[in-house]
């Protein structure tokens, strides 16, 4: 398949500027794609082409925070609330009303939480080894398995020392996390170093962890509403980082969900078997 054609711009959320890669016929049912940590809009190569190819209008951006996005500064800036609202700005700039919804990782996190509090915004929404984001205390709770698993974003709340970490050696402790977290080979040199560009611009890295210290502030008794989009979660059973039960636990916040699952995938379900997913997204988006 030849390479997709991507175009880019930046669209202004009020003072906020994000980074829009955009793909797929201008017509086509619109599609949000939100990626995760530590990606960009390029976490997404392997879905782009066959997704724009099967009448999809992708838009594709930067969080903020992220590769050519603004970074506001202070941890307050990544509180979910706002993450949410950048979405929903974004379809607003884009003159979408309605939208599907996918994201991965962290990108899904902001995607179950803009599902519940814009329900009237999301026709579908799919997500990829990610929580919803009013499961995960409970959930730690009864399965202090999943603490251990969640050590390294407590790490992540220290000041200072983890972004001397993660920016050393060009990126390597973060290089390595990708490379031992997914299946052989998933990730070539040529990827991680173009990760690895967008990690070192200045600010990067400590905008990418205010999203980890902003959710650690989250108050417990905040309780969002259902999910009342029909949900696909997708689910890579070898994911390192969080353990299997929190798709199902996610999946009864779902008012019409269903999850399916990937044995032989990591954390990185859409790199790792992206013509299984593309065909699952596809299904799913295009009915």
């Amino acid at each position: 398949m030849p390479d997709p054609v991507v175009s880019h711009r930046h669209v202004a959320l009020g003072s906020l500027r994000l980074h829009l890669a955009e793909a797929g016929p201008g017509d086509g049912p619109p599609t949000i794609l939100l990626h995760g940590f530590p990606e960009f809009w390029f976490g997404w190569r392997h879905q782009i082409g066959p997704l724009a190819e099967s009448g999809l209008r992708l838009l594709i951006p930067d969080q903020r925070g992220y590769g050519l996005s603004d970074r506001p500064k202070g941890i307050a800036a990544y509180h979910l609330d706002r993450l949410a609202r950048d979405v929903i700005a974004l379809a607003d700039a884009c003159g979408v009303t309605r939208f599907r919804l996918v994201g991965h990782d962290w990108g899904g996190l902001v995607a179950f939480w803009t599902a519940s509090f814009f329900p009237e915004r999301v026709e579908r929404l799919a997500v990829l080894n990610a929580f919803h984001p009013g499961v995960f205390g409970p959930y730690l709770r009864r399965h202090p398995g999943q603490v251990l698993r969640s050590a390294y974003a407590g790490a992540f709340q220290l000041p200072l020392l983890p972004e001397r970490l993660l920016t050393a050696r060009n990126g390597h402790l973060l290089r390595e996390l990708m490379r031992r977290s997914s299946e052989s080979g998933t990730f070539g040199e040529a990827d991680l170093d173009a990760y690895a560009r967008e990690w070192l611009r200045p600010g990067a890295v400590t905008a990418m962890l205010g999203w980890y210290r902003a959710l650690a502030r989250l108050p417990r008794d905040r309780h969002p509403p259902k999910v009342a989009a029909p949900t696909l979660i997708l689910w890579g059973e070898r994911d390192q980082a969080l353990q299997p039960g929190l798709a199902t636990a996610s999946l009864a916040l779902c008012e019409r969900g269903r999850l399916q699952r990937f044995p032989e995938a990591t954390h990185w379900v859409q790199h790792d078997l992206p013509e299984a997913v593309n065909a699952a997204l596809i299904d799913f988006l295009r009915p």
